[in-house]
């Protein structure tokens, strides 16, 4: 970030008598590299695109966990999941972390849902004078009557937001359990009705205008069943791809778009002084999101499974066209949108985007599970780069300091050390080359752990 956006960015939020208006939008497994303005040359995204031209792209963006409930409750506390003991997806109340043979360490039981005691950025805003609202997906609860439904008990309406509203839109969830079929007949250019996308215009056209709103909006697209509901659609990525393309991607690519899509329309129904976020909960899934050139995917801790893409709309257009290399997490947000608030608040593994500045602040991950849950034995033990199917993810930690970036293995506790600035693709092991750096990021990320009191997977007694 240049010093003289980051000195008016700081004197404009200090100096506004109106704190501004808020939106973030949150897609479900979208890779980094989907977008066009990302490098993506397959899906087309020319919304997303032009929110980047008026926006500061940020290249080295991460979201908190590779997989959904993890990084939102991350995002929705400004709390590693370390330090929330929430690293895992929310289940049924009768599941029980899968065990395997092959299986070195236990995982610790699931965490079904996000303590009621943990302060969320909407509850901060909220008393900080902002109407609150969320639509779409949670995730931070238990499955209460359907997968994924929201929990009276723990569900948005507990946690500071005081508009909800619980629509799957137009994702596939949505009709599931219907016989309606998987292609609806769209006219070339027409997707299909979202009722998420309404209901988030709808509160922006009939909200309080005499108070500043913090607008959450939760999208399930591109996660799977990947089914696009315009076979005209799939079509055009058929074309496009030619015979080389795989049908996964060309179907995955129009759901791609359709988020495109409809995030155009929000992005039409908010005006210059809001400050607009766009990101990903984590990785691609490998079956869809090729990753490339990232290694890894959604589920493990290589880059393609934690980098996000991350645009920001500053209000008033500041930093338009920019680009940022600042390395930055999903936990920054709760941080960012307080201090724009004007609001005081404490979370510990937070800091604004205007304050992270070079990278001597680090990042950590925390996933102490084995996936997949099913199958495991049968996966791939090697993650490669874009290889489209899910390998072996084993317990491990992460930590990035500057470009250097560290793995550690709990059930066998090695390591591998990596320099970002120079092998994005995380090809080259350095830590054998370089073991007084490893064994330094080593005893940096095991002292956060123990300090943020995260949960371990144990030893198996053989």
């Amino acid at each position: 970030m240049t010093l003289r956006f980051l000195v008016t960015l700081v004197l404009a939020a200090a100096n506004t008598q109106a704190a501004p208006n808020i939106l973030l939008i949150l897609a479900d497994d979208l890779a980094w590299s989907d977008l066009g303005c990302y490098g993506s040359k397959t899906c087309e995204t020319p919304n997303l695109d032009k929110l980047a031209r008026q926006g500061i792209r940020y290249t080295d963006a991460y979201a908190a966990a590779p997989l959904c409930s993890p990084a939102r409750a991350a995002l929705m506390t400004g709390r590693s999941p370390a330090r929330l003991n929430f690293e895992f997806v929310t289940k049924w109340t009768t599941d029980k972390p899968y065990y395997w043979p092959a299986h070195k360490v236990v995982p610790p039981p699931y965490t079904f849902n996000l303590p009621l005691e943990e302060t969320t950025i909407a509850e901060v805003l909220r008393d900080a004078g902002y109407q609150t609202a969320m639509v779409g997906k949670w995730h931070l609860n238990t499955h209460y009557k359907t997968y994924n439904g929201w929990s009276p008990e723990f569900g948005p309406r507990q946690q500071g937001f005081e508009h909800a509203v619980e629509t799957f839109g137009s994702h596939p969830w949505a009709y599931r359990d219907k016989t309606e079929p998987t292609f609806d007949n769209f006219a070339p250019g027409e997707y299909a009705p979202d009722s998420l996308t309404d209901a988030t215009i709808d509160f922006l056209e009939n909200r309080d205008s005499t108070k500043p709103y913090f607008l959450f909006a939760s999208l399930f697209y591109v996660h799977s069943p990947v089914r696009p509901r315009g076979e005209w659609l799939v079509e055009k990525y058929r074309r496009k791809l030619g015979q080389a393309g795989a049908e996964d991607h060309a179907v995955y690519c129009s759901f791609v778009e359709t988020l495109d899509w409809h995030v155009g329309r929000l992005l039409d129904a908010v005006d210059t002084d809001t400050l607009v976020v766009f990101t990903s909960d984590n990785g691609g899934h490998p079956q869809y999101a090729a990753n490339a050139p990232l290694r890894g995917s959604k589920w493990n801790l290589y880059e393609g499974g934690i980098r996000a893409p991350l645009i920001v709309r500053w209000p008033e257009g500041a930093g338009a066209g920019e680009t940022n290399s600042d390395p930055i997490i999903g936990t920054d947000l709760f941080a960012t949108f307080a201090e724009m608030a004007g609001a005081k608040s404490a979370a510990e593994d937070s800091v604004a985007l205007t304050r992270r500045g070079s990278a001597e602040h680090p990042l950590v991950w925390h996933f102490p599970y084995y996936h997949p849950e099913r199958g495991f034995p049968e996966s791939p033990k090697t993650i490669g780069v874009g290889d489209r199917y899910v390998s072996q993810t084993r317990p491990s930690s992460a930590i990035r300091v500057a470009n250097d970036k560290l793995i550690y293995y709990h059930d066998d506790k090695s390591v591998e050390l990596y320099n970002l600035g120079r092998d994005l693709s995380e090809q080259h092991n350095l830590a054998k080359e370089n073991p007084r750096r490893a064994d330094a990021l080593r005893q940096q990320l095991l002292s956060y752990l123990e300090a943020a009191n995260a949960r371990w997977p144990t030893s198996v007694s053989r």
